[in-house]
């Protein structure tokens, strides 16, 4: 692989681990501040309103200034972003702290495009794995984050404090690697009157299942597991029984990513959201039934590896649903549609735990799980039109 891929691997790693911080943190910190139960997990679903925010506008400035330069942006901002959380936890502000985590969301949003980067520094033949590598940067971010999160948490009088400030020193190291790492440049002017309709692009059923599926996977995972960590507290689990519950999940996100790629090279990109899919039901049907902190641990794993088996080939399928000169476009619809979901689940997370419980949630989970399997057996039984010329 190119260094730039190894080097857009780093930097997920460090987004990965602030987005871990944030998921262990944010909802206790939600729970302390808000002024209803119901509010408690609007910070971090503000976060997730901030990343749908950015998913056009970064597409769209990457398209035209280039990837290093987009990254950089996105980076200042997820700084900006922490210090300002940093500061309203030491005022007790819950508004100030929902707005800074919509910035921190944004600089998320930008940080959301180093899978697309990668397929463009690494060999066509090679694109599966690159998404695998960056994506397995992950890993790293599995013990890291929640390392972070257990010892930057008492590091200050306020709680809490530390965590921000230790995500501030993850943007800084970023933009430290950014400067080193050598990406294509924009060629946005190029062959642009060749450019297909946008409808057009939308409606061919490759760009559907892709969409569908990543919208899908992020989903359920975003809701599950942003409830989880209220869950285990209510049912009285200390932190870092949920720390380590939410490390075993992404260790399970992340690390079949080495060889998710060779995986979808031999067995396909739909046999593989498939098998996503299924592990998403064995998730939640394996929530549904106990709050026992080894079962909670079990439907967390098996909600990474579903995340896993689902997003990655989704993403890996849309790099077929575009020309060159179309790239910016459809990223920027994938990637709003995909995360105005996610932004959506994280939304309805408190809600639905206060008025479902954690069984009713996980039940509902179960046909949501189920829709990709239905796209797939739908374009199968329908003949495909409107495929990329």
């Amino acid at each position: 692989m190119p260094r730039s891929v190894v080097l857009l691997s780093l930097c997920q790693a460090l987004l990965v681990s602030g987005n871990i911080l944030l998921i262990a943190v944010s909802p206790l910190i939600g729970d302390k501040l808000a002024p209803s139960p119901w509010l408690a997990t609007l910070p971090i679903a503000s976060q997730w309103l901030g990343l749908m925010g950015a998913t056009i506008p970064a597409s769209l400035i990457m398209g035209r200034l280039g990837r290093r330069q987009g990254f950089t942006l996105g980076n200042v901002i997820g700084l900006s972003g922490a210090l300002a959380a940093a500061w309203t936890l030491m005022i007790g502000s819950f508004w100030g702290f929902t707005a800074a985590t919509f910035a921190i969301g944004i600089g998320i949003g930008f940080g959301q495009l180093y899978r697309f980067a990668a397929t463009e520094a690494a060999p066509v033949a090679a694109r599966d794995r690159a998404i695998g590598l960056v994506m397995g940067g992950g890993v790293l971010a599995a013990f890291f984050g929640p390392w972070l999160a257990r010892h930057s948490q008492d590091l200050a009088t306020t709680p809490f404090l530390g965590s921000f400030i230790g995500l501030a020193v993850l943007y800084t190291v970023a933009l430290v690697i950014l400067r080193f790492t050598s990406l294509p440049v924009s060629h946005a002017q190029h062959q642009q009157g060749a450019a297909r309709p946008l409808g057009t692009l939308l409606r061919q059923p490759r760009f559907v299942l892709a969409v569908i599926s990543a919208m899908i996977g992020y989903g359920v995972m975003t809701l599950s597991m942003t409830a989880a960590p209220l869950a285990m507290s209510h049912s009285g689990h200390p932190f870092n029984h949920v720390a380590t519950t939410i490390q075993w999940h992404v260790l399970a996100m992340f690390v079949p990513s080495f060889f998710t790629g060779r995986l979808t090279e031999r067995f396909g990109r739909e046999c593989m959201i498939i098998i996503g899919c299924l592990l998403l039901i064995a998730s939640a049907l394996t929530a549904f039934s106990t709050l026992d902190s080894i079962r909670f641990t079990a439907a967390m794993i098996l909600l990474g590896l579903g995340w896993n088996f689902t997003f990655l080939p989704a993403t890996a399928l849309l790099t077929e649903c575009h020309r060159p000169e179309e790239k910016a476009r459809v990223q920027a619809a994938n990637e709003f549609l995909v995360f105005s979901t996610v932004a959506f689940a994280s939304l309805a997370a408190g809600p639905s735990a206060v008025l479902l419980g954690w069984s009713g949630l996980n039940l509902l989970l179960l046909p949501l799980a189920s829709i990709p399997l239905v796209v797939i057996l739908l374009q199968r039984l329908i003949p495909q039109r409107h495929q990329l010329q």
